[in-house]
């Protein structure tokens, strides 16, 4: 007969200071995603790409399966399927109905690739189950030089494009009429969401990218309207998911991915609380003020 499941059995918090310092590597890399991902969360949410955020981590994926069928890096993997996937539907998606269709195309080709390569692979089973579901102790100090890098580059790239980038995302037409260079930026943008997604697939897994690059900026997007307001929350409530996140899977017994994308989900229905609360104040005032008006 099976226990009931007990809170040991699911978080224990001893020799939880000699476990933080094997995961350090993790926090730090967590820490640096979850700002990153927040702040080019923003961009995708204004550009309705929430959708292809899934299809290029399902390449990212592959990529990552491959190289470690194959004996590569699982970082460079991740990184060239994310990309391969991204310039492919910069190139090909530049309509929302066009990106949409290749992405639908592009998530079960990279899902089942990406299956076949692990089911290849004779090595151990959490290194398969890791690259789906995130595994806190497999950033590795060479792996952390290269997830730190990168981020960087996503970083340094968004706030170079930041301006038109933008502008073509509120109103693409307006900003194509004005001279920007939609075609170029939108690549751009595309080429750094699969860098930065092939990041996430090293924490959170491949399955559950959106957590850290989606769920934030939405959060963020319901309590501020602000284009300074909407970028820092994100990037805060990224911050808070993914460190909170892990700090909770080192005394848990559970993947690192529940965790995360459980804070990040709370953090999304606390947000939507507070903006139902400021729709109903701004109603009750609009009524006061429209009978005052009447009488």
């Amino acid at each position: 007969m099976v226990g009931a499941l007990e809170w040991g059995d699911v978080f224990s918090f001893d020799d939880y200071g000699a476990l933080l310092q094997l995961v350090g590597n993790s926090v730090v890399a967590g820490a640096v995603l979850g700002i990153v991902g927040g702040l080019i969360g923003v961009f995708i949410m204004q550009r309705d790409m929430a959708f292809a955020v899934h299809g290029v981590s399902e390449l990212s994926f592959a990529g990552a399966a491959a190289a470690l069928l194959f004996g590569g890096s699982v970082v460079i993997g991740s990184i060239a399927g994310a990309v391969a996937a991204a310039a492919l539907i910069g190139l090909l998606g530049a309509r929302a109905r066009d990106r949409n269709s290749i992405v639908g195309v592009l998530m079960p080709f990279g899902l089942g690739l990406g299956i076949l390569f692990l089911s290849l692979y004779e090595g151990r089973s959490a290194n398969r189950f890791s690259l789906l579901t995130g595994q806190i102790v497999s950033v590795s100090s060479p792996d952390l030089g290269w997830l730190i890098g990168i981020s960087v580059v996503v970083l340094v790239g968004l706030l170079l494009v930041w301006n038109p980038l933008r502008f073509d995302s509120l109103d693409g037409q307006s900003a194509e009429a004005r001279g920007v260079p939609t075609s170029a930026v939108s690549l751009v943008f595309m080429l750094l969401l699969g860098l930065i997604v092939a990041v996430a697939v090293h924490i959170i897994g491949a399955l559950l990218v959106m957590a850290l690059l989606v769920t934030p900026a939405a959060a963020a997007m319901r309590v501020s309207h602000g284009p300074l307001g909407v970028p820092l929350l994100a990037a805060l409530f990224g911050f808070v998911s993914a460190v909170g996140g892990i700090l909770l899977a080192i005394a848990g017994t559970l993947p690192v991915s529940p965790y995360i994308t459980t804070i990040s989900f709370l953090i999304y229905v606390v947000c939507r609380a507070i903006a139902w609360r400021q729709d109903r104040a701004r109603a009750a005032r609009s009524a006061q003020v429209a009978l005052r008006v009447a009488a």
